[in-house]
């Protein structure tokens, strides 16, 4: 029987977290020291884990967060397009609470079930991201159907996509539990369909 745990990562610190500006635009901006040091860290954390790849997204933060756990194991880091951040339209670079209201009102509309809806001026629907990010686990799964994987990835993609890829996670704790950077949410299948083990901090 197929048994695949799916290790999800949030990247490290990046100088756009400690402004609070919404940026998603690729490749985005490096780890700073203290993103560094997060990432030495979680390399740390899964060293013990039976890790048989690391992927990251194409921005630099991730690939920079997963090269720490990747070398852990003496793998590589395979970067894989589809699963970088939601785009952001006009959002892209803002930090008001304007901006930050609109975005998370978008997001609720997606959780409600209209993936339809894009982000403001041209920014990605959940569609487009729910289909992008499942192209990209078809590939990673193809690889790799069994056994633990890590991918590194970004914040708002992976609470949403978790929601979308666990049946009856909670809605609550996708849409507003916030996910800190190199926080972890494993996911598990075996066989009959996507379970999630851990959230930061929640009680599942």
């Amino acid at each position: 029987m197929r048994s695949l745990r799916l290790v999800l990562v949030r990247h490290g610190q990046t100088q756009s977290n400690v402004d609070l500006v919404l940026d998603a635009v690729l490749p985005g901006p490096p780890l700073t020291a203290e993103g560094h040091r997060q990432a030495l860290k979680v390399g740390v954390e899964l060293a013990d884990e039976p890790v048989r790849a690391v992927y990251a997204s194409e921005a630099v933060r991730a690939r920079e967060t997963a090269a720490p756990i990747a070398d852990a194991h003496g793998l590589d880091v395979v970067v894989v397009p589809g699963v970088h951040e939601v785009q952001l339209g006009e959002l892209q670079g803002r930090n008001d609470m304007e901006s930050v209201e609109r975005y998370r009102e978008v997001f609720g509309t997606w959780l409600a079930g209209d993936l339809d809806r894009p982000m403001p001026g041209g920014g990605e629907t959940g569609r487009q991201i729910r289909e992008r990010f499942l192209d990209a686990l078809d590939r990673i799964t193809a690889e790799h159907p069994e056994g633990t994987v890590v991918l590194v990835s970004h914040g708002g993609v992976l609470r949403f996509m978790a929601g979308q890829l666990v049946e009856g996670l909670d809605n609550q704790l996708v849409g507003r539990a916030y996910l800190p950077n190199t926080g972890r949410v494993v996911l598990q299948d075996d066989g009959d369909g996507w379970r999630c083990l851990e959230w930061p901090e929640a009680q599942l």
